[in-house]
């Protein structure tokens, strides 16, 4: 086995980040967690959704009904169940009576092209489709089964009483495949486990109401969902497939969330639109791209400490890998640092064979309970980035993140961008986040976003998105600034101003609809 070296320093700065170890139910699945929550309070509420509520004793009742209806179609434990339902009380009904099957599910929207879910059905293997969209699905996917999600009042079945190995895989999200093909990412029982109990960075407990606003295609909704429901605690379903602040606010207020997630974008959008959107909320975690100090500023100076984590983690390792309390920004703060590693996680920082000492950076990465078993029928991805290696004299099973970072000296762990950010052009080697951040520190720049983008004549050239604050705001001025700040090489030659940046599904920066956008215009 290959063994990673390490100095004194490396490895007493390791040793000391990731004594996380915290007691959690790893022996135990998530219907049985959830069964425990119906045993202590039954009427209590679990899930709402607009006027729509749950108890826990209906919400299992309901499960039970549909888990049968799946078994009756042949769905048998291991078996992937693809799901495919509005967001709704119906929503959560579906995940768990795929649970309960011993199954797991595999999300996915109907809106997305046929030839894109065949392949991911292909690849899951998924014969069964659980929706509350029958006729549309029907003979759409043949031979898959399509079967139904509502149940009626009356509706009632035992539960499946399925034993179930809390290794056995809870679900599979797809993520963007750089080759062209999506990649199925599984993640188990105990990872979900790992992620809701015992955590550092929210209040998960029986008083927990979370809100529920992630597509369930995007790993933030582990969190969103299982945190309370595995607690005891409520999940709000946001009502609307389109964000507004001021429903939003009324959604929060109304139904008082103690704890909320949103990605990066959005939080900066929130912040910049109506602030007091987030006034009510006990605990705003953000995360999923680079942060803005301009936007973590507002936070601070209207929410105050205590409220705001900065949370960060690839879907490999369940959602979440660290988090860090923003209480306070330093003087001369740069950069936010994405933290320590939550409960019964381990971040090592490597350079080729190394430990980084803390001020050397090196790729992240990931270990513990939290990590994916492996991509869905990759097997070179795999060798790739899931590694085994001889850390301190202990075997230990790496996630390779492809993210770059460095421990300071007190062990916090710092973003320093992608190991792929970093671009070559005419011989340059570019940090786009590094252009990215000095454009974030004017005065006049509200968001940006640089990326690379290809000539006519297939050169690469740097290209900034800007949204600014007011008509003042120019190219040439910001190729000004940027040139007292940057090397000419990585001034982008492609300034470009639009009214806002687009949004993807999962609430970060689409890029190919920002490059595509008519309305965004060179000044």
């Amino acid at each position: 086995m290959d063994r990673l070296h390490a100095g004194d320093a490396a490895r007493e700065a390791h040793r000391r980040i990731n004594r996380t170890t915290a007691p959690y139910p790893a022996d135990q699945s998530v219907p049985a967690l959830f069964a425990r929550q119906v045993a202590r309070s039954p009427e209590s509420t679990a899930v709402v959704h607009g006027r729509d509520r749950l108890t826990y004793r209906e919400l299992d009742r309901a499960a039970n009904v549909v888990a049968a209806r799946l078994a009756a179609h042949g769905t048998r434990p291991g078996d992937p169940v693809g799901v495919c339902v509005r967001r709704s009380t119906d929503l959560v009904v579906a995940l768990l009576a795929v649970l309960k099957c011993g199954a797991h599910y595999v999300p996915f929207e109907a809106s997305w092209p046929d030839g894109r879910l065949t392949g991911l059905f292909e690849q899951a293997g998924v014969g069964v489709l659980l929706t509350d969209r029958v006729e549309e699905l029907t003979g759409r996917f043949p031979p898959a089964k399509v079967v139904a999600v509502a149940t009626a009042p009356g509706d009632d079945a035992p539960d499946p009483g399925i034993g179930i190995d809390p290794g056995a895989l809870a679900y599979v999200n797809f993520t963007s495949g750089s080759t062209g093909r999506p990649k199925g990412v599984p993640i188990a029982h105990r990872g979900v486990t790992r992620l809701v109990f015992g955590a550092r960075y929210a209040d998960l407990d029986s008083g927990a109401v979370v809100l529920h606003m992630a597509p369930v295609t995007f790993d933030a909704a582990t969190f969103e969902i299982w945190g309370p429901l595995l607690h005891g605690g409520v999940c709000v379903l946001y009502p609307s497939e389109r964000l507004r602040c001021s429903e939003l606010r009324t959604v929060l207020a109304g139904h008082g969330v103690t704890v909320v997630f949103l990605t990066t974008a959005l939080f900066n959008t929130i912040l910049d639109e109506a602030p007091d959107t987030l006034d009510s909320v006990r605990t705003v975690l953000t995360g999923g791209e680079a942060h803005s100090l301009r936007h973590i500023g507002a936070a601070l100076a209207r929410y105050g400490p205590g409220r705001l984590v900065s949370v960060y983690g690839p879907t490999e390792c369940t959602t979440f890998a660290t988090f860090h309390p923003v209480d306070a920004l330093g003087p001369g703060e740069e950069s936010l640092p994405i933290g320590l590693p939550i409960q019964n996680t381990r971040v090592y920082v490597v350079d080729g064979d190394e430990l980084c000492a803390p001020g050397r950076a090196g790729e992240i990465l990931l270990a513990g309970p939290g990590l994916s078993p492996g991509y869905l029928a990759a097997p070179e991805l795999n060798r790739d980035r899931f590694i085994v290696r001889d850390v301190d004299g202990v075997p230990e099973r790496l996630y390779r993140t492809g993210d770059r970072g460095a421990l300071r000296e007190d062990g916090v762990l710092m973003f320093h961008g992608r190991v792929d950010d970093q671009v070559k052009i005419n011989g340059y080697r570019i940090e786009l986040g590094e252009i990215s951040y000095h454009l974030g520190r004017h005065r006049d720049v509200r968001q940006n976003y640089v990326t690379v983008v290809e000539t006519a004549a297939g050169e690469k050239s740097l290209a900034a998105f800007v949204v600014a604050e007011g008509p003042q705001c120019t190219p040439a001025g910001l190729r000004d600034y940027l040139s007292e700040l940057l090397p000419g090489y990585m001034v982008p030659g492609q300034i470009r101003f639009c009214a806002e940046l687009p949004l993807s599904p999962t609430g970060k920066v689409d890029r190919r609809a920002l490059l595509a956008t008519a309305g965004a215009q060179s000044r």
